[in-house]
């Protein structure tokens, strides 16, 4: 669905949007990919490896509602990565953390409604399921401006849904990098927060996948969530380091022990499909859609009311083994 079409992707000099240029540019033939970033320097950098005669690369802010719909000019297709990610940083400079991931976000969506971007997918994070912390909360804010603006569009074919998974093994800022750098400076032991804590991981190429694969099911209003496996923190530091002991620091502000991505209060608008879940729209002012079965004939059933999908409940779980394979190369 991508061949001879113009698509754009915010932040899209980070992790998710190289791997996502990379992967559309061997699958399929599109007319341009639009790089729209911030930073000049990971720009030219990213230039020099992606120089495909499609690539174009916009300096801009998703604050910059100006540049943004002169960006999304002629879009076919926009992936929303952009947002300030860092939980601490979030907290220290909470204004800062909610001008680019909720007033950007609503920029985006206004550039997008403005241009006729025929569907958009914002990038959403485990952290926005009963947020405790800024950052999960300006996501799930984020979250919701996507979801209500299939009612803003009125017959225009605009259609917005979210994607929402956990951590990305080996993305920037992440935990497995992080133990990796105390590595290589002689750590004696890695330090965990809690020993009962879990989260939910998945490698970038799937994530990427998981995205694509979802424009071709979304009508609209969807937040769609990968079944994906959890890990204890404690086996993945055991998986790094299996003769260093581990250094209990104790949970640090904003954090929980086990992540949720789809919560309890929403089990009434969740169904579950083979491979995921789709949390839908609370409030459809349009004609009503029928969220059972997509458009690549994939059918969903309710899920039992009460039912929780988090981190320590979850039935499937990352082996040490399997970690370690997926990490060599970071």
């Amino acid at each position: 669905m991508f061949n001879n079409k113009n698509i754009l992707i915010t932040g899209g000099t980070g992790s998710f949007g190289k791997m996502c240029t990379e992967m559309l540019l061997k699958k399929f033939e599109p007319n341009k990919i639009i790089i729209y970033s911030r930073d000049e320097l990971k720009q030219y950098e990213m230039a020099q490896e992606y120089n495909h005669k499609c690539m174009r690369y916009f300096i801009g802010d998703v604050r910059d509602a100006d540049r943004l719909k002169k960006a999304m000019k002629d879009v076919d297709y926009v992936i929303h990565a952009a947002a300030l990610k860092h939980v601490p940083i979030a907290e220290y400079n909470p204004m800062e953390c909610i001008k680019t991931n909720i007033i950007g976000a609503q920029n985006v969506i206004d550039a997008c409604i403005e241009n006729g971007v025929k569907k958009i997918i914002a990038l959403s994070t485990d952290k926005a399921a009963n947020p405790v912390n800024l950052y999960g909360a300006t996501k799930l804010a984020s979250d919701k401006l996507f979801v209500a603006a299939n009612n803003l569009v009125g017959t225009q074919k605009t259609s917005f849904s979210v994607v929402r998974y956990g951590n990305v093994i080996g993305s920037r800022g992440s935990v497995i990098p992080y133990f990796k750098k105390l590595l290589n400076n002689g750590a004696t032991k890695l330090p965990i927060t809690d020993i009962k804590m879990t989260r939910f991981f998945i490698t970038l190429e799937d994530g990427v996948t998981f995205v694509l694969k979802n424009f071709e099911r979304m009508q609209g209003g969807e937040i769609f969530i990968p079944k994906i496996p959890s890990m204890k923190i404690t086996d993945l530091a055991n998986a790094m380091a299996p003769n260093l002991p581990n250094d209990i620091i104790g949970i640090r502000p904003g954090e929980k022990l086990h992540e949720i991505m789809c919560p309890a209060d929403d089990s009434h608008l969740t169904l579950e499909f083979d491979d995921h879940y789709v949390i839908t729209q609370t409030i459809q002012f349009s004609a009503k859609r029928d969220f059972t079965k997509n458009s690549l004939g994939e059918v969903g059933l309710n899920v039992p009311q009460g039912f929780e999908y988090n981190s320590g409940n979850n039935d499937v779980w990352l082996s040490q083994d399997k970690l370690v394979e997926n990490i060599k190369d970071i």
